[in-house]
């Protein structure tokens, strides 16, 4: 008889080699903060939390809508506005087709999702960036569905939210015409302020560079995720820059509510009722 592989075994007639089952792969995933391995499963039904550390795992946009707003009441505003390559872009790829790979593996038009819905019966305007397009960095399409966002929640006189999830800052791939949306958006916000509106900016990791350092920092009330990275250039840029050692929890979340850039770090599974509370607050 021929030695059967050693993961293989035989068949009770002896004859028939059958493969020998192993762990199906995408059930456990690896905890980068305690380095375990946990079922994924048990993670997604806890907010997508390590259930050993409270580690808080990436959300995409939608799950977050799922976790934050009531049952089926998200109406998606202006899902038509689609990317443009006005600069004929080229890195490692022509950013044309940038935007086709990453449109197919999000599912998504571009890096942020806006509409109106309803927090615990609160109508409100919620907005989103997702890091998994582009690493949510903000394009004219991304600017474009902010500000008209936050004019419908003015015209509405609606309170509005949006969760930053950007790593990428303003997107280089568009030039000015990216970076122009950090006023645009600001200057939208400013309108909003003025009418009496209330801005709740939720951060969440990573939230960086232009982002960061336009809409997510003008919020009325500032929420952070617990252990985010929020700031403009990352930490090793800016140990580079300044030549000194950096505190350990250089800009995580801790780190800013201790001098004050952030109001309250909350863990994923209280948002939803931390929020609502704060808009019944203000009196929105």
């Amino acid at each position: 008889m021929s030695q059967v592989d050693t993961e293989q075994q035989l068949e009770p007639d002896g004859d028939r080699p059958r493969i020998k089952r192993g762990v199906p792969e995408g059930l456990w995933i690896h905890c980068e903060s305690c380095k375990a391995t946990v079922f994924k499963k048990q993670v997604e039904k806890n907010h997508s939390l390590c259930p050993e550390c409270g580690h808080h795992f990436y959300v995409s946009a939608h799950g977050r809508i799922e976790q934050l707003l009531d049952e089926d009441s998200f109406e998606e505003w202006f899902d038509n506005l689609m990317p443009l390559d006005p600069l004929g872009f080229v890195d490692s790829k022509p950013y044309k087709d940038r935007l086709v790979a990453e449109q197919r593996k999000t599912g998504m038009n571009e890096a942020c999702i806006v509409g109106r819905g309803y927090m615990r019966g609160r109508p409100l305007v919620l907005g989103l960036t997702d890091s998994a397009f582009i690493m949510g960095s903000m394009g004219s399409v991304v600017g474009e569905k902010l500000t008209r966002a936050i004019e419908k929640a003015t015209e509405l006189q609606l309170p509005l939210v949006i969760v930053s999830g950007s790593g990428g800052g303003a997107r280089m791939h568009e030039g000015i015409l990216s970076l122009m949306q950090m006023g645009k958006v600001s200057a939208a916000l400013a309108r909003y302020h003025k009418a009496g509106g209330l801005f709740i900016s939720v951060l969440t990791n990573p939230t960086m560079g232009g982002v960061a350092a336009s809409f997510a920092s003008l919020g009325d009330i500032i929420i952070a995720e617990p252990h985010a990275l929020i700031g403009f250039a990352g930490p090793r840029v800016v140990k580079a820059t300044v030549k000194i050692e950096l505190p350990d929890d250089f800009q995580t979340s801790e780190f800013l509510l201790k001098h004050g850039f952030v109001d309250r770090i909350v863990k994923r599974p209280e948002l939803r009722a931390e929020i609502s509370k704060l808009i019944d607050y203000c009196g929105k």
